[in-house]
């Protein structure tokens, strides 16, 4: 039985993709981002209508990824570094960002719950802005601040930009989620390498 509901936000990783000098992308190992808040995503594309015979005889609408925001409540350093492009200072350990950095491209993997199991997914291929900084004084009570980057996922060279798993996904994918970043077809690849297919 399938989840009637969706709820929750966890298990937020991020993976750098590496570009090697012939083009060919790989990714690097997931790191934690702890603290998740929200991440909204609203699709991207146009609408295409084709008018014939007095009425809408064709309409489509493409796919060019999703826009939104990925809230935290405290962006990591190593995020920092790995991705938004920040240098730390080998002798005092201070970050410093630079006007000329640019944020690196990176995978996305996350978790939302359900009433039945929650789902593991990815985006391939995402950017994000600087975040900006929220800082108010502490009275009786203390509220925390967050942090907010905008985030664009868009598809891969061969047009995959997302997947997520299912209620049938097998186990041993399902916890190996975190591991690397799930590819079409890796399952069997592996099996033929090892010689089980």
């Amino acid at each position: 039985m399938g989840n009637k509901v969706k709820f929750g936000l966890k298990n937020v990783h991020y993976v750098p993709i590496i570009t090697g000098d012939d083009g060919t992308v790989s990714y690097g190992t997931p790191k934690r981002l702890a603290g998740a808040v929200s991440l909204t995503l609203d699709v991207q594309g146009e609408e295409v209508e084709f008018e014939a015979d007095d009425m809408i005889y064709y309409a489509s609408y493409s796919n060019t990824g999703y826009k939104g925001n990925l809230e935290v409540a405290n962006i990591t350093d190593d995020f920092r570094k790995d991705i938004l492009g920040d240098q730390e200072d080998e002798t005092d350990h201070v970050l410093m960002e630079y006007a000329s950095t640019e944020a690196k491209p990176f995978a996305l993997l996350y978790e939302i719950n359900g009433d039945q199991k929650a789902t593991r997914r990815v985006l391939y291929h995402c950017t994000v802005s600087r975040p900006g900084e929220n800082a108010t004084t502490s009275g009786k009570t203390k509220t925390p601040q967050t942090d907010t980057m905008s985030l664009t996922a868009v598809p891969r060279a061969d047009g995959l930009t997302r997947a997520r798993t299912t209620e049938t996904t097998p186990d041993a994918v399902f916890d190996g989620w975190y591991r690397s970043v799930w590819e079409p077809g890796a399952a069997q690849a592996s099996a033929a390498a090892e010689g089980v297919v």
